[in-house]
């Protein structure tokens, strides 16, 4: 100092420098985060490759005429803001899509400059600065700034092979997408080779929440899926032909959120959290690859065979894809507006599995006219059906049944009665009366949407007091009673007379 004071240490003008440029918060899941004061209400992450530590050694040495703060500096200075951030209570930090108290959803472009996509009942809007925080990761990439047009579905069904009913339920699952609070289906785009099944996925993907890796394949451990889901918003799995059971839980699970702790690293007794609620994509040929609870959870559409005077190359698909994409996010956040506006008032005659989804289909419906919720319905029991079918176990157990009407025993009997259909028990079937009690309780959802009820609440009367297992064939499920019943107020159009098409896009009727 001009007073022959010691001067302040790097680390000390670096405490410095942050805190006239930011401010530092911790997010929900205990991470520190730092926002620019003048800037995109964007949270920062104090370390790594786009934090504020290589910001700040660039400001340093800007600031100090090439003065080059020391890796001991920085650390010390990033211990500091840390503490600061931690003086505050947390605060929400979204990853591209968030909502706000008022109910508004909010989706982030992704871009430098910080804006963002605010949707409320009937309307949208582009706005320079979001008014939730949003973080960034790697996995994300830019989305283009939507406009309205009024062909922006109909020019993106032009460019899938797959029929009208299955096309509506795939837009209305990318308009919920963007609804951050409620489980979202696993969309599963089936069809055989040459269908254009990854395409479709990553073109839906990219819509959503764009990703330079917008397929991924097949994780090798849960470790590594968490990574994965915690740093993109939607994710693609590309290929399934088999998933493990420890896949297969863990997507389900991602499904209705999830959350895994592991030690800090160069820690003995810290933590961190990854916590998540992720929308799904997957690929696949074969639906009997699919458990039971995980077939609960899927929306499936069937692509259809691509004819050779149609086919495209993957390039020109690409251009014409990049050229609508604008025109196609503007369509899908009209359907979105149209249902925030209508969402309140829709109520269910009964409540099917994935029941806030449903809901958001029978909003669609009301708006646009279309049957996604009935449709949705049928195609979830066709899929329950080929997924009890690709299990030897349990399609013996229903052959079982139907003999039988009505089955009583302990699960030791059942593991004695049952016998595969070419006398040789596969691999995974179950090997003693406890995994048999846990397999029939996994395939009890599919069971039930075959006619099958599965009671294990009962105890043998002997002094062994035995859990007893009985099965029961009944009537199979009536979806069609999964109606949306009569609105509380006035739908988004008059039933009478028909919408003006000038109204709303004429792709959506």
């Amino acid at each position: 100092g001009e007073d022959g004071g010691k001067k302040p240490s790097a680390a000390t003008r670096l405490v410095a420098l942050a805190r006239e440029r930011y401010t530092f918060v911790v997010s929900t899941d205990a991470r520190p985060y730092a926002v620019a004061i003048d800037g995109p209400n964007l949270a920062l992450p104090l370390r790594g490759k786009t934090g504020v530590r290589q910001r700040l050694a660039r400001l340093y040495a800007d600031t100090f005429d090439g003065d080059v703060a020391s890796q001991s500096a920085l650390a010390d200075a990033m211990t500091v803001l840390e503490g600061i951030a931690e003086d505050n209570d947390p605060v929400p930090v979204h990853l591209r899509v968030g909502s706000t108290p008022e109910g508004r959803i909010v989706v982030d472009l992704g871009t430098a400059d910080g804006r963002a996509v605010v949707v409320s009942a009937g309307r949208w809007e582009v706005v320079d600065r979001a008014p939730v925080l949003f973080r960034r990761s790697g996995a994300m990439a830019p989305m283009p700034v939507p406009v309205r047009t009024p062909d922006g579905l109909a020019r993106f069904h032009s460019m899938l092979n797959m029929d009208e009913s299955a096309f509506r339920q795939m837009a209305a699952w990318m308009a919920a997408a963007w609804l951050p609070d409620i489980p979202h289906p696993i969309l599963t785009c089936k069809g055989e080779q040459g269908t254009g099944k990854s395409m479709t996925a990553q073109m839906a993907i990219n819509l959503i929440d764009p990703s330079p890796a917008a397929r991924r394949s097949q994780p090798r451990d849960e470790k590594a899926w968490s990574r994965q889901a915690f740093t993109s918003w939607a994710l693609c799995l590309d290929n399934i032909s088999t998933i493990p059971r420890w896949l297969s839980d863990t997507l389900c699970k991602a499904v209705t959120g999830d959350g895994v702790v592991d030690r800090a690293l160069f820690t003995d007794d810290d933590v961190v959290v990854l916590s998540y609620r992720r929308v799904l994509a997957m690929t696949t040929i074969d639906a009997g690859a699919l458990a039971g609870d995980l077939a609960e959870r899927v929306l499936m559409v069937e692509l259809q065979l691509i004819d050779g005077t149609r086919r495209r190359s993957e390039e020109e698909l690409d251009a014409a894809f990049a050229e609508a994409r604008p025109a196609v996010l503007g369509g899908l956040l009209d359907l979105l507006a149209g249902v925030l506006e209508v969402l309140p008032s829709v109520r269910l005659d009964s409540m099917p599995r994935m029941a806030d989804f449903a809901r958001v289909l029978a909003a669609v419906d009301q708006v646009t006219g279309w049957q996604t919720l009935p449709d949705y319905l049928a195609a979830s029991s066709n899929v329950a059906s080929d997924a009890l079918e690709g299990d030897l176990f349990g399609t013996a157990l229903a052959a079982l049944v139907t003999r039988a009407g009505t089955w009583t025993g302990t699960a030791a009997q059942l593991l004695e009665q049952l016998q595969p259909a070419n006398g040789v028990r596969p691999p995974d079937w179950p090997k003693d009366p406890t995994r048999t009690s846990g397999r029939v309780k996994r395939l009890a959802p599919l069971l039930r949407s075959i006619g099958i009820t599965v009671d294990d609440t009962q105890r043998s009367k002997d002094p062994d007091r035995r859990r007893l297992l009985i099965l029961t064939r009944t009537a199979p499920e009536d979806t069609s009673a999964s109606t949306p019943s009569e609105p509380d107020q006035g739908s988004f159009w008059p039933e009478e007379p028909p919408p003006d098409p000038d109204n709303f896009p004429p792709d959506l009727h």
